[in-house]
C-alpha cells in the first residue's frame, strides 16, 4: 500500500508537509462492521449517537463467567509439533491511512507501564500494514536519548495557548526504531517536562492538559490533517475535546479521533481552573452531566469522561475488562457513561513485540529456544539458579514478575511464595512499589527467607533480569484483583512458561484452563482460578504443581500449547484498522 501522507522532509527543518486534506464526506447509512470494531461511533459534538448497529462491542452479561466457546472435546494432544493458532477471521480491507498517535508514553524512549509498549507494538504493526504512522510525545529530559535517531528541529515557533497568554514550544522530529516521533518541548517557567521523572508532580493535570493543548495545536499549525488521532488515557483524554469545541471550528474537520483507556482507575479529575487554563472556558457548557461534569462530584471535572464522551469511538485493552468497566463494577465511576456510549464502546487484546520477547531470538539468554527445540528452557533454568543461587533440583520454579501495586494481589502473592515452598517447589520475584511501605514489607519477606535454597525475591526492576525469570521459570503467577490486559502473561506464554492467573480482565481473555476450559485440548495453555482468595489461588497452583510432578508429559505439551499461541500485534492491528476505518468518515 501507499501511505496517504508524504513523508517528512528531513531536508528542511521549518516546514513539515501535511498529509493531503480530504473533504469530509456524508455519514453514510448503517454500515457492516467487522465482528470485534461493534459499534456507533459519536457524531462531532457529544451527543449520543443514534445510528444504532446491531453488533456487539462486549460480552453479554449473562456469559461473563463462562469460557468464550463452548466445545465438547474428545480429540487427544496433536502430535504435530507446528500447529499454529487459526488465522484472524478479521481482514482489514480499508485503503491506508494517516495516524498520529498522541501519547504520553513510548518504550523505550518514555516508557513507566505497559502503556510505552503498547504504543510502541501497534505503531509498528500498523506501518508494516502500509500507513502512514507518527507519534507526539512531550520532550521529557529524561528521554532515552541513545535510542532517538537523527533529532532535529522540526518546528521552530509554536505558540500554544495558555491561560491569558501563549507559550513558546519547539517541536523536534527524530526516529525511534523506524518510528516518525515528533517531542514538544515548551519553554515555560513552569518546567512540564523537565524534571527528572514522568509522572508524580502535585500538577500533573495541567502538565498534560497542556501537552493535549500543544500536540492539537502543532497539527493544526503544521497543517497536518490526519485520518486518525489516537489517544490514549487520561492524560491526553482531552484531545477529542480540544478537537471538536476549537480546532474543527478553525478548520480540522478531516480527523476522526480513537481514544484507549488502558486503566479506568487513574481518570484525571480536576477543577475549574483547567478549563481557564486551556481557553476553553465556559463553566456553564462544561459542567454539563452529559460533558465532563464528574460523575459523583458536581463541582469535578472528569477528563476521561470527556474523552469517551467526545472520541469517535473509545476501546480498552480487552473484551472482558470491557465488559467489566461497564457491567461488572470495575469502571471506577464511569458506569453510565460508558452505558450511554455503549455503541461506540469495545474491547481490543493487546499484542507484544515478538522481535523483543521472543525465546529464539532474545539476546539476554544464555540459551535461545524455541518450540523444536525446547530443552534449551532448561538451560535457562539452571542459569537462573545460579545467578540466585538457588538449589539445583528436580523442583519447578515459580516466578511473579510487575508491580508491587494492591491491583496485582499482593496478599495472594506473598501466601503463593509460602504455599509453593511447602508444596515442593521455588519461588522467584521480580518487582518494586512506589509505596515505601509495600516495600518495606517485601524486603521484611525478603528478609525473612534470605537463608531459603529455593526462594529468591528481588526487590527492584531489571528488564534483563526479567528475560532471564520467563526464560527460566516454569511457571508464572497472575493472581490479580483487576487485569485490565495484563502483558506478563502473554509473555510467559511466548517463553512457554504456564500463567497460573485470576479469569479477570485480559486475563481471562488469554489464558485457558488446562482441566476446565471448554476449549479444544491444544488451544489451554494455563491455569485459571475464580475467587480472590487463598483457596481459590491454591485450587490452581496446587493442580499446577501436582501436573509438573505426576503428568510431565502433560505439562510438556502445555508449554508447546503456550508457545503456539499468537499473541504478537497481527490480530489487534488489524482489529484497530477495522475500528479506524469504519470512523473515518463519519
Amino acid at each position: 500500500m501507499v501511505a496517504t501522507a508524504p513523508s517528512l522532509d528531513l531536508l528542511d527543518a521549518t516546514e513539515i508537509p501535511s498529509a493531503p486534506a480530504a473533504e469530509v464526506t456524508p455519514v453514510p447509512g448503517p454500515a457492516t462492521v467487522e465482528p470485534l470494531v461493534a459499534a456507533s461511533p459519536a457524531p462531532m459534538s457529544p451527543a449520543p449517537v443514534s445510528d444504532e448497529v446491531q453488533v456487539e462491542a462486549t460480552p453479554p452479561a449473562a456469559e461473563s463467567e463462562a469460557e468464550p466457546e463452548s466445545v465438547h472435546i474428545l480429540e487427544p494432544y496433536p502430535e504435530q509439533s507446528d500447529t499454529s493458532q487459526a488465522p484472524s477471521p478479521y481482514v482489514y480491507q480499508g485503503p491506508s491511512l494517516y495516524i498520529v498517535q498522541i501519547t504520553p508514553e513510548m518504550a523505550p524512549v518514555a516508557k513507566v507501564g505497559g502503556l510505552g509498549d503498547v504504543v510502541f507494538g501497534l505503531t509498528r504493526e500498523l506501518a508494516i500494514r502500509g500507513n502512514h504512522v507518527e507519534i507526539i510525545l512531550p520532550k521529557y529530559d529524561n528521554l532515552r536519548y541513545d535510542h532517538i535517531y537523527e533529532l532535529h528541529v522540526a518546528f521552530q515557533d509554536l505558540w500554544v495557548p495558555w491561560y491569558e497568554g501563549a507559550i513558546h514550544c519547539t517541536v523536534y522530529f527524530g526516529f525511534v526504531h523506524d518510528r516518525k516521533c515528533f517531542f514538544i518541548e515548551p519553554h515555560s517557567p513552569d518546567n512540564f517536562f523537565n524534571r527528572g521523572a514522568i509522572y508524580g508532580f502535585n500538577d500533573d493535570l495541567l502538565r498534560y492538559a497542556f501537552f493535549s493543548r500543544a500536540a492539537m495545536e502543532f497539527l493544526f499549525k503544521a497543517g497536518k490533517h490526519p485520518d486518525i488521532i489516537h489517544c490514549h488515557d487520561w492524560q491526553t483524554a482531552l484531545v477529542p475535546l480540544f478537537l471538536f469545541e476549537i480546532y474543527q471550528h478553525l478548520g480540522m474537520t478531516h480527523p476522526r479521533v480513537c481514544l484507549t483507556i488502558h486503566n479506568f482507575k487513574h481518570q484525571g479529575v480536576t477543577g475549574q481552573e483547567l478549563l481557564r487554563a486551556t481557553g476553553l472556558g465556559r463553566p456553564e457548557h462544561f459542567f454539563d452531566y452529559s460533558r465532563l461534569r464528574d460523575n459523583h462530584n458536581p463541582h469535578a471535572l472528569n477528563l476521561l469522561k470527556g474523552g469517551i464522551v467526545y472520541a469517535n469511538f473509545t476501546t480498552t485493552v480487552s473484551p472482558r475488562y470491557a465488559f467489566e468497566t461497564r457491567d461488572g463494577g470495575q469502571g471506577f465511576g464511569l458506569e453510565p457513561t460508558l452505558h450511554t456510549h455503549h455503541l461506540k464502546y469495545g474491547g481490543v487484546v493487546n499484542g507484544i513485540d515478538y522481535d523483543v520477547w521472543n525465546p529464539e531470538v532474545d539476546r539476554y539468554l544464555p540459551v535461545r529456544y524455541g518450540l523444536d527445540t525446547l530443552d534449551g528452557k532448561y538451560d535457562n533454568k539452571r542459569a537462573l539458579r545460579h545467578r540466585f543461587l538457588l538449589a539445583d533440583n528436580a523442583k519447578p520454579i515459580i516466578a511473579f514478575i510487575g508491580r508491587l501495586d494492591p491491583q496485582k494481589g499482593l496478599e495472594l502473592v506473598r501466601h503463593a511464595i509460602f504455599y509453593s515452598l511447602e508444596h515442593g517447589a521455588q519461588f522467584v520475584l521480580l518487582g518494586s512499589s512506589p509505596d515505601a511501605r509495600i516495600n518495606a514489607d517485601f524486603w521484611g519477606l525478603k528478609r525473612m527467607l534470605n537463608d531459603s535454597p529455593d526462594c529468591h525475591l528481588e526487590i527492584g526492576y531489571d528488564e534483563e533480569l526479567s528475560h532471564l525469570i520467563y526464560a527460566g521459570a516454569d511457571m508464572l503467577l497472575v493472581p490479580s484483583q483487576f487485569e485490565p490486559c495484563g502483558l506478563t502473561q502473554l509473555i510467559a506464554l511466548r517463553y512457554g512458561t504456564i500463567p497460573v492467573v485470576r479469569a479477570v480482565g485480559g486475563l481471562a481473555d488469554t489464558v485457558y484452563d488446562k482441566d476446565y476450559s471448554h476449549r479444544p485440548l491444544h488451544e489451554r495453555n494455563g491455569y485459571v482460578f475464580e475467587n480472590y482468595d487463598q483457596p481459590g489461588l491454591e485450587s490452581a497452583l496446587g493442580r499446577a504443581i501436582a501436573c509438573y510432578y505426576q503428568h510431565p508429559d502433560h505439562f510438556r505439551e502445555l508449554m508447546k500449547n503456550a508457545m503456539r499461541s499468537d499473541y504478537s500485534w497481527n490480530i489487534p492491528g488489524m482489529d484497530y484498522l477495522n475500528i479506524y476505518n469504519y470512523i473515518r468518515d463519519k
